[in-house]
This record gives C-alpha cells, sequence and structure tokens, in this order.
C-alpha cells in the first residue's frame, strides 16, 4: 500500500511549509482506500492566511479593471484545458463519475466565462447636474479579503460559483475547501497564479471546525460565501453576522417533482432516475420526492423501476453509471434511512443495499433505491438523506401536491412536468421555491442568473453568481460632487439646498 500523500494549505503562491498538529484522512470511495493526509489549519494559521489575503487585497483592489480583466480570460482558458485532469481528481477523492464530474467543471467554467464581463458589470450610475453645477454618481468596490467555505459534492464547481466574480470584483479569497476531496480545489487555485493573479490574491485553507471558526471570527474577513447543510448554514449565517460580516449561505433542500395525469411519463421517468440519482444523489438539487397524481403513480413508478434495472454502480473512472458515496459513514446513514423507511410502512420498490456492485467490496457502494406510499412523518421524506433514494408520495390532484410541497420547510429546487400550460405558469407563481423547472428536472440557472433557494434553504439575502454575485462581493458608494466656476466666492453656512 503507497503512502498517503500530504496535502496542506495554499498561501499565495506556495505551499504551506510548517507542520500541522492534526490531519485528516482523504478516500478514495470506490476502493476504501486512504489516498491523502490532509493538514487541518489551527486558528493561527488561518490568521497567517488571512494576513497574506489582506495584503494582496489591497494592491488587486486598486489594480485597474484593464490589468484584471486578461486575468480573468486566461484563467478562463486553462481551466478549459485542465477540466479532464480536473475531472479525474474529483472522481478519485469523491467518487462521481467522470463524465458528472466533467459535466462539474463545465458548469463552474460558465461562472468563470461570466465574470469576464467583469467592466461591464461594475459599471455605477451618474446623473449630471442634479443641482446646480452638481452632479451624483456611485461605484461599486471590492470588500477586501473574503472566504469561501465549500461542500464536499461539487469540489471544483461551488467554489467556481464565488471565487471568479470575487476576484474579478477587487478581493481576495480565502478558500476552505472540505476535508474529503481539497484536492481539485487545489489545483483550480494554482491555475489562477499560472493565469498571472499575483500573490495573495488567491489562498486555500484546510480545516474543520476550528478553521471554519476563525474565518468567521476574523476581523479582517469582511464576507463569507457558503454551502453545506441548512444546520451549519443557519450555524455560518448566525455566528458570522454577529461578527459584523456579509454571509450567503445556501443550506439544504428536499427536492419535489411533481408529475401531473397529462405529463409524458417517458420523459417524466428518465428525470426522475437522471435527478435522483446522479451523483449517487450527493446534490443539493437532487430531486428525492416525486409527487405522482394517483391516476398515473402505479404507470410511473413501473417506468422508473424498469430505468433503474438498466444502471450500473460502480467505481466512477470505469463507465458505470453511478459511483460510491463519499465516505463509510455515508454508506452507513443511507442505509440506516433505507431500513427506516421501511420500518415506517412505506412500500420499498427496489433496495440499493442488495445491488451488484462493480467495485472492490470495501468501496462506499450504495445502489439505487425507491420506495412507495412515502408518508411525509416519515425520516425518509422529512429528512434530507443526500443519497440515492427516491420517495415517491402520490396525492390526488394538482392542489395536493403544491400543498405539499409549500408545506416543506426547505425551499432550493422543484420540478413540474405537464404539457398543460396553464398548470405549469401557475405552478410557477405559485410554488414558494426559489428555483422551478418546467419538464426541467434539475433547474440550475445559468452563470449570469443567480442560484439559490428560499425559507431553510438559504441563509442571507444574496443568490450565488449572477448580479446577486457581483453585488455580494461589492459595496455601493454615492458620490456627490461639485467643480466650482472660478469665479465663484463667498461662503455659505447654511444646510445644502438643492437648487
Amino acid at each position: 500500500m503507497s503512502t498517503p500523500t500530504r496535502i496542506t494549505h495554499l498561501i499565495g503562491h506556495r505551499d504551506y511549509d510548517g507542520t500541522a498538529d492534526r490531519t485528516s484522512e482523504v478516500y478514495n470511495p470506490a476502493t476504501g482506500q486512504v489516498t491523502g493526509a490532509l493538514d487541518l489549519a489551527s486558528a493561527s494559521v488561518v490568521d497567517e492566511v488571512v494576513k497574506h489575503a489582506s495584503a494582496a487585497a489591497k494592491q488587486w483592489g486598486a489594480t485597474s479593471l484593464a490589468k484584471r480583466t486578461p486575468v480573468l480570460f486566461k484563467f478562463r482558458q486553462l481551466l478549459d484545458e485542465n477540466k479532464e485532469r480536473i475531472a479525474a481528481l474529483i472522481t478519485a477523492e469523491h467518487g462521481k463519475v467522470t463524465s458528472d464530474a466533467l459535466g462539474e467543471v463545465t458548469r463552474g467554467l460558465e461562472v468563470a466565462e461570466f465574470a469576464c464581463g467583469i467592466p461591464q458589470l461594475l459599471k455605477g450610475g451618474y446623473s449630471e447636474n442634479v443641482s446646480t453645477g452638481v452632479d451624483a454618481y456611485s461605484i461599486l468596490q471590492p470588500l477586501g479579503v473574503v472566504a469561501v467555505i465549500s461542500p464536499f459534492n461539487f469540489p471544483a464547481m461551488v467554489p467556481l460559483w464565488f471565487v471568479p466574480i470575487a476576484v474579478a470584483c477587487g478581493n481576495a479569497v480565502v478558500i476552505k475547501p472540505s476535508e474529503k476531496d481539497p484536492s481539485a480545489t487545489l489545483e483550480v487555485a494554482k491555475l489562477w497564479q499560472e493565469a498571472g493573479l499575483p500573490d495573495g490574491v488567491m489562498n486555500v485553507v484546510h480545516g474543520d471546525k476550528e478553521a471554519v471558526d476563525a474565518l468567521l471570527d476574523h476581523r479582517d474577513v469582511k464576507a463569507v460565501s457558503f454551502v453545506g447543510s441548512t444546520p451549519i448554514a443557519k450555524y455560518v449565517y448566525e455566528r458570522g453576522v454577529a461578527a459584523g460580516k456579509r454571509v450567503q449561505a445556501l443550506g439544504g433542500a428536499k427536492n419535489h417533482m411533481l408529475v401531473l395525469p397529462d405529463a409524458d411519463l417517458d420523459l417524466a421517468a428518465d428525470a426522475a432516475v437522471n435527478a435522483g440519482f446522479g451523483s449517487a444523489g450527493e446534490r443539493c438539487m437532487a430531486i428525492s420526492v416525486v409527487v405522482a397524481v394517483d391516476s398515473i403513480a402505479d404507470d410511473l413508478i413501473e417506468r422508473i423501476k424498469t430505468r433503474m434495472a438498466g444502471l450500473k454502480t460502480g467505481d466512477g473512472s470505469t463507465g458505470c453509471d453511478m459511483g460510491p458515496v463519499v465516505t463509510a459513514q455515508a454508506k452507513e446513514r443511507i442505509s440506516g434511512y433505507i431500513e427506516a423507511g421501511q420500518q415506517a410502512g412505506a412500500t420499498l420498490v427496489v433496495d440499493g443495499r442488495e445491488a451488484e456492485f462493480h467495485g472492490p467490496d470495501e468501496g462506499f457502494f450504495v445502489g439505487p433505491t425507491l420506495f412507495d406510499n412515502v408518508a411525509t412523518d416519515m425520516s425518509i421524506y422529512t429528512d434530507e438523506i443526500f443519497g440515492p433514494v427516491l420517495s415517491v408520495v402520490r396525492v390526488g390532484s394538482y392542489d395536493e401536491g403544491l400543498d405539499l410541497i409549500n408545506a416543506s420547510e426547505y425551499g432550493n429546487g422543484t420540478a413540474i412536468f405537464t404539457n398543460d400550460g396553464g398548470a405549469a405558469r401557475r405552478f410557477q407563481n405559485e410554488v414558494e421555491v426559489g428555483m422551478v423547472g418546467i419538464n426541467v428536472p434539475i433547474p440550475v440557472p445559468m452563470a449570469y442568473y443567480s442560484f439559490g433557494g428560499w425559507k431553510s434553504s438559504l441563509f442571507g439575502d444574496s443568490h450565488a453568481h449572477g448580479m446577486e454575485g457581483v453585488h455580494f462581493f461589492t459595496r455601493t458608494k454615492a458620490v456627490t460632487s461639485r467643480w466650482l466656476d472660478p469665479s465663484h466666492g463667498g461662503l455659505n453656512l447654511g444646510f445644502p439646498q438643492n437648487e
């Protein structure tokens, strides 16, 4: 067995040269083998990284847009040239199949392309002669040092939601990636160096709660972007805001797909399988609940079951349809939910624990799982399982389905499948969810729109990327200006008047 590779922090353009009091193991989920030993940062290491970033932020924030923009274009080019290599790193540490990993990098690439338009995006407003001889205008200025705390399920895409826009706006960034799959984030960060980003503007610090708390408490960190579970998102938001920071904390989800009687059931079945089991269900936009109107429920479930029979679960680098889950603990937790669903009385149509796996016995594999007759008080319905478990809830009508979705504490994404345009339009207006798909199972917006949910799926006022991202990483300054005519003279101590 080979010795695990040391994975350490990236401070500007150099690897951290100190030692770590604590480390964490990084696994290949398909084999169960330890591949890396990750340094976990203490609060003092976080402070060192933030100080380095703070010095760099002053210079980068003062750098002209004409000089920032070529760095963004070069980074976009390098990311595109290296996407297959980064996808392989994702598969090796997260487990998702290679095509899914490549798709993740490509979606992140779209945000980098959006950020290349930053000269247009940072234009302020100007009003001439608002009062006699007085002009008013607004400018957008960088915040300084911003932190990104990203989850394991998208180790490249989620940092790319935030970092290109933060950098384009003139900020320095400290990223804390997941301890489970840090290598892809590191490699993307190194591409910024190759693209010509000055030393200290891009930094990566690894760690657990100690590092997170140090970032949330640090006086020089002005904003925090987070993606993860709802309980942790709420914690990050509350602690960050208490420390005077701007925070966008994207939380968990329980995404529903409503299927009406007039829907194309083959399309709906394909969508349920793709959205339920892609990336082994480990994504916040996964469909985990199919809300089926009674009259078509049996037919739809049979079509879903037939498609599931053809899925191949195994090592994500070998051409399988679905890879392992990320850790042994995740496998155990998901298996526990399957058992709980059975015990609660749901009908277990397909048991993923009994699937054939195309990988070593030590791999963290759970096959696609399907439940029918799920009640809303069962844990497989109420909890975000974050695994390949799809639940079918039967309803009598559109109205019943809508009420069920709106009663959920989460509001991240949802979808409706129907051929009735009136029903679809009514659904998009009435459903209390941040992202809506109409005959689209995973309604992830393009980079020039913003990503984010409602209710317990988002803490803070700003969504990710798009113009909301630009506004999050800048602060607006309003300027009122008067240049006096040379003939002007005299004093006036009165309150300024609009003349």
